[in-house]
């Protein structure tokens, strides 16, 4: 069994999935496994992945790869399956447009020997960096924080991008839930849900670059909450209750009320056939729907 599972969940980037696995081939850490989860891409993604695997084969010391195609359904259904099939103690999402230090993961095997005897930690996490290299974001005020993952901004003070490793094991208790007709769902709320009960082991190491692509998941986000009323609700109604400052829980309430209002008959449909209720927030936030009204007509007409 590999230490690490290298997780891509992927969508039409057959053009930029050669340079993830170029990045993978020169990885000091060599006990890793690839896993790659295609969403129902048109641009002939399997054809690429396909020779990339005819290729590796004749590698002596090559790390396997294995392909899962399914239907179109977001990048939260495909982690669901990645992690379903997983063998790798822990859990590196590592997005096909983006790639990885050649020291990546050695530095995540370095950190997490350290603490992982421990049970009280759900993984370990480093920091991302854009192409020149650059830090996105603040990084850690010091070598090492170990806390839960709401903690970061407000008592630590960091901002950015941070790549989480996680636990296979604890990954597979909290599965994303997939709604009929929704293909988005934020990953804090199970990031969160885990926070529950585990602690993260945060360094201050470069482990990731991101190359945000104009057409991603990140320049489209407004837009995929939109059309996933539900899991944006349902995120958002219980991010209030995590021991946040009460500015974000504010902003977190009003997001709650935006995305209620994008809610239509067919969604609620949907939520009939998923049985499941509508998320509902409590009614100490619901002097703020007037707002959340108003940002979701600033939505419709930004469109």
């Amino acid at each position: 069994m590999a230490q690490i599972t290298i997780f891509t969940p992927t969508y039409n980037r057959s053009n930029l999935l050669k340079r993830l696995y170029e990045s993978l081939l020169l990885q000091d850490f060599k006990d890793f496994e690839w896993i790659i989860v295609d969403d129902g891409s048109t641009d002939g993604t399997q054809d690429i992945v396909s020779s990339l695997i005819l290729g590796h084969g004749n590698m002596q010391d090559g790390f396997p790869i294995r392909y899962f195609k399914k239907e179109n359904g977001g990048k939260h259904t495909a982690i669901n399956l990645g992690v379903k099939y997983a063998e790798g103690e822990l859990f590196f999402i590592a997005d096909s447009d983006d790639f990885l230090p050649k020291d990546s993961l050695q530095i995540v095997h370095e950190e997490w020997s350290k603490i992982k005897h421990d049970d009280t930690f759900l993984g370990v996490c480093g920091i991302d960096a854009d192409l020149n290299g650059k830090i996105i974001g603040s990084g850690l005020p010091k070598d090492y924080i170990d806390c839960h993952a709401w903690d970061l901004s407000p008592i630590y003070k960091v901002t950015g991008d941070l790549k989480e490793v996680f636990r296979t094991d604890v990954l597979r208790l909290f599965p994303f839930p997939e709604i009929k007709g929704e293909k988005f769902c934020p990953e804090v709320l199970v990031w969160f849900r885990m926070a529950r009960n585990y602690k993260m082991r945060f360094f201050n190491r470069i482990i990731y670059i991101a190359d945000y692509q104009q057409n991603g998941i990140t320049s489209s986000i407004t837009r995929l909450r939109m059309n996933s009323p539900i899991g944006s609700m349902l995120t958002y109604s219980e991010l209030v209750y995590y021991p946040i400052p009460f500015k974000d829980k504010l902003r977190n309430a009003i997001n709650y009320w935006r995305f209620r209002f994008c809610l239509t008959t067919k969604d609620k449909a949907g939520i009939s056939s998923n049985e499941v209720d509508i998320p509902k927030i409590s009614w100490r936030w619901y002097f703020l729907a007037p707002i959340g009204y108003l940002m979701c007509l600033k939505d419709k007409r930004n469109l």
